[in-house]
């Protein structure tokens, strides 16, 4: 694959410059620890009707999975959870807190992973997300996500269950 649909060299080069700065600059992005555990449940307990639980999020730390931290003035502020499996990394699990929304964290955090992913040898970002979730799906679209599928009753829901649209992107800088 030499590039994305619709994209000619310059965006190609403007989104380059953009995950590498993401990657590189002083943006509070760091790892993710044991010691975030409550703040990491209050954030989740406060985004979603069917919280991970602190026993997920315990699994989560091993050498396969990458936790990333987004700090505002040194409050956690949203995370990022991701699986390596061979060269595929797979976006588990991506919020921020309602007081920190609106201020781009999530796309920087998304930037941030996708850098990383890449600089760690992956070769394909993989992830599901609720199909109500329409501001998620617009932030992976303007991210070369593409979607490649559904899967149905993915999520649990208020009546039952959703779907998920499944996307995927390169993990190409």
């Amino acid at each position: 694959m030499d590039g994305y649909q619709g994209m000619g060299n310059s965006a190609m080069s403007d989104r380059t410059k953009a995950y590498q700065q993401a990657a590189q600059d002083d943006l509070v992005i760091n790892t993710l620890s044991r010691d975030d555990m409550p703040a990491i449940l209050e954030i989740e307990h406060s985004c979603h009707s069917s919280p991970w639980s602190e026993g997920i999020f315990e699994d989560c730390f091993k050498a396969t999975y990458r936790l990333w931290a987004a700090r505002l003035n040194g409050e956690l502020a949203g995370y990022a959870v991701v699986t390596y499996q061979y060269d595929e990394a797979h976006l588990l699990n991506l919020c921020v807190s309602p007081a920190a929304r609106g201020l781009g964290i999530a796309r920087r955090l998304l930037q941030y992973l996708i850098a990383g992913s890449a600089q760690d040898g992956m070769q394909l970002l993989l992830l599901e997300v609720r199909h109500s979730n329409r501001a998620a799906y617009r932030l992976y679209c303007s991210e070369g996500f593409e979607q490649i599928g559904v899967r149905p009753d993915y999520y649990p829901a208020p009546n039952g269950r959703e779907n998920a649209r499944v996307m995927t992107r390169p993990c190409l800088l």
